[in-house]
């Protein structure tokens, strides 16, 4: 990248320029000798032309085409909405040069973190319970447990403020205005509550509730009982209780299949209960919570020990891009990716919408043939679908995106694949599939933020670490959440949701690599339990299964 004070240029090869600030129109800007006099005020995050565009003419950035110019577009004009449209460049299963420069990785080498080492050679950053209905009947029931159980057992949240209700009630009552009662401070102090856990070694009990289970398709409820099942598997996990009504679509049979297809000698305890065959609802929940205790009593048998850092699976996503998500945290992640692939850990790399344009760039870094053309497959039959619903990856910007510079698919995709690295490809997944081989995975997902952290954590993932521009307040129930914020803004305004800013790279106190390994040093003590992300502080244990329809 070449960076100036207040502009940069990404590639060689672009034909427009990233505003680090907001620049005025009329404004002379240098960049590596070259200067460029912006023709109108151009926003911090957006782009303007390097030279004069003709209508038709392919815009470049990253490197790669990311759109074409629906008008004529002047030397200094600001890249927007009415001036380009997405275009992406055709791709083939080719493979390309497979020579793969490792990252020094000296100051990680023979370093550990305490995790729990399961049977099966995995090893989790977390101990949690799972308690999980089959269908959406069951989350009435799923509610009664979770407060039944929770906070008897110790396992209460951090409240960071308080809101005072009670107060809006008795001004109300004496007769106060609707000014007063907005004028009023209701905000408390962060208020810790400290109770003892029963069960020291084990984390959490996580609540699964969901929609699905029943008046879907059979692919539906299938895939429902491979998600679970992936939950299951997750080395954070030690067991679970499975909630079912009985005549619903997602039977308790297909999530044995489900989970003895990717893990046959698997020795977790779940508990499998079904409602139409108990003699009462109140009876149902006693068993349950019962049989969850009795669970719980077994993982508190398991404690933390020093495993490698190639044990760690780490999950790649992205949430309220913004114009910098691809010069700053995206990047910084892809080298924390490559640093853990070359210590041999896993990483995967979902959000296939947000992969359109640089698919010949993945082929090309796959080891396989085979892995190349199931990557080009799935992203061919995602592509279909869109359209034959009358949508497609151009409308994947949202508009906090186009707002904030990602003014079509392709440049949102050719900055949000950054946090793969360059690392090869050593698999591709569909949905619910394992992250099995040490490396680089794909993983087919929506774009959408919840859907795509639900699949990784259902893939093996387990710790997240979710880059963001605009600020996303989501987490995942199983796998701790990281939130690296792409400019020091947003670090200063919602410092209550991120835990680490990726906004000095460009104040230029940090480069890439040093993010990139300190980011990899918070890595290690989420792994250690010496640091909880404040996705987990909040409690923002979001779920939500992928229904195979259109979702970008």
């Amino acid at each position: 990248m070449h960076v100036g004070n207040k502009i940069l240029k990404v590639h060689p090869d672009d034909n427009v320029i990233v505003a680090l600030q907001d620049l005025h129109a009329g404004e002379t800007v240098i960049l590596n000798g070259t200067s460029y006099t912006t023709a109108e005020p151009i926003k911090a995050k957006h782009k303007f032309a390097v030279k004069n565009l003709a209508s038709g003419a392919s815009v470049i950035m990253f490197g790669v085409l990311v759109g074409k110019a629906t008008s004529a577009i002047e030397k200094g004009a600001c890249i927007t909405t009415t001036n380009i449209e997405h275009s992406s460049s055709d791709y083939t299963v080719k493979l390309g040069n497979q020579t793969w420069i490792k990252p020094d990785v000296a100051d990680f080498k023979g370093k550990t973190f305490n995790g729990y080492h399961r049977s099966d050679g995995s090893v989790g950053v977390m101990n949690y319970w799972l308690v999980v209905p089959l269908v959406f009947c069951e989350n009435r029931n799923l509610q009664v447990i979770k407060d039944a159980m929770t906070e008897q057992l110790g396992y209460t949240t951090t409240k960071h403020f308080s809101v005072d209700t009670q107060q809006l009630i008795d001004k109300f009552k004496a007769g106060a205005s609707s000014e007063e009662i907005l004028q009023s401070e209701i905000l408390q102090d962060q208020l810790t509550i400290e109770s003892q856990r029963v069960f020291p070694h084990v984390d959490g009990i996580k609540f699964l509730a969901h929609q699905g289970g029943c008046g879907c398709t059979r692919q539906d409820s299938d895939a429902l009982c491979a998600l679970i099942a992936g939950y299951i598997n997750n080395p954070n996990v030690a067991g679970a209780t499975i909630l079912s009504l009985g005549c619903q679509n997602a039977q308790s049979n297909i999530l044995k299949e489900a989970l003895a297809s990717i893990a046959p000698d698997s020795d977790k305890p779940v508990c499998y209960l079904e409602q139409q065959e108990s003699v009462s609802e109140r009876e149902f929940i006693a068993d349950a919570v019962k049989q969850t205790f009795v669970g719980l009593m077994q993982a508190n048998n398991i404690t933390r020990a020093p495993a490698p850092l190639s044990k760690l699976r780490l999950g790649l996503e992205c949430g309220g891009s913004d114009g910098f998500s691809g010069i700053t945290a995206n990047p910084a992640l892809g080298y924390t990716s490559d640093l853990l692939v070359a210590l041999g850990g896993k990483a995967i790399l979902a959000e296939f919408p947000e992969l359109n344009g640089v698919e010949q760039e993945l082929i090309n870094r796959c080891k396989e043939a085979s892995t190349a053309k199931k990557f080009a497959d799935l992203m061919a039959s995602y592509a279909k679908r869109a359209e034959e619903s009358d949508s497609g990856f151009a409308f994947n910007p949202s508009p906090g995106n186009i707002k904030d510079g990602l003014i079509t698919d392709a440049i949102k995709s050719a900055g949000a694949a950054k946090k793969g690295g360059t690392s090869p490809i050593v698999d591709v997944l569909d949905y619910t599939e394992q992250a099995v081989k040490p490396g680089l995975h794909l993983l087919c997902t929506p774009g959408g933020d919840v859907e795509s952290t639900t699949a990784l954590a259902g893939s093996g993932a387990t710790i997240i670490v979710f880059t963001t521009g605009l600020g996303t307040p989501t987490g995942n129930a199983i796998a701790p959440t990281i939130k690296f914020s792409t400019n020091s803004e947003l670090k200063r305004r919602m410092s209550d949701i991120i835990d680490i800013d990726a906004g000095t790279i460009i104040d230029g106190k940090d480069t890439i690599e040093s993010k990139g390994e300190e980011l990899l040093e918070l890595i290690i003590q989420v792994a250690n339990g010496e640091y909880k992300p404040k996705a987990v502080q909040l409690g923002q244990d979001d779920f939500i299964p992928w229904k195979r329809g259109i979702s970008l």
